[in-house]
């Protein structure tokens, strides 16, 4: 894929300027749109083509499909627009790939973790014996994170409603 042809798609969209900062950013990016794009169109010819191989007897009324000839000329015209789409997908896979393999990464670019580093894990585990609650958790990864900001959300929606309720009930009890 080319550049030109990244800049006219991106064109109607917001692009972060990460994404045009060098070359292989824009290949990067690139890559993303075929995906959004391109195998999302694919999949959608697929779909149809498949339809059309159907008995006319089972479409349902609300589909549209064509019948008889026209449902033929249909088919060809939709399994020629798939393979050409798949073309146009593994050739945007190829080069961008091709142009990110010669792109020179620098070593420096690349740090290598600590010794006996041990990464967060992506799950949800059980609390240490040791973790009082007072201490700064370790080794939590962003899962982790999420699931009790939002376990704490819910509590605090909670309360909020618990409290609703009982202003409504007091409240009902003064006007008696």
């Amino acid at each position: 894929m080319s550049t030109n042809k990244v800049d006219e798609e991106a064109d109607g969209l917001e692009i972060d300027p990460i994404w045009t900062t060098s070359r292989t950013a824009r290949q990067i990016f690139a890559l993303g749109q075929v995906e959004k794009k391109d195998i999302t169109r694919l999949l959608a010819l697929a779909a149809s083509s498949i339809s059309l191989l159907t008995l006319p007897q089972t479409d349902n009324p609300e589909e549209n499909l064509p019948q008889g000839d026209e449902r033929s000329e249909q088919f060809v015209l939709e399994v020629s627009e798939y393979f050409e789409r798949l073309d146009a997908i593994q050739i945007a896979i190829r080069s961008s790939l091709a142009h990110i393999r010669h792109s020179r990464i620098a070593p420096s670019a690349i740090n290598a973790p600590p010794p006996n580093f041990v990464p967060p894990s992506l799950g949800v585990g059980m609390p240490s014996a040791d973790d009082d609650g007072s201490t700064p958790r370790k080794n939590r990864g962003l899962q982790e994170e999420r699931i009790e900001r939002d376990a704490w959300k819910g509590i605090l929606d909670a309360l909020r409603r618990l409290k609703e309720e009982q202003e409504q009930q007091d409240s009902l009890m003064d006007t008696e």
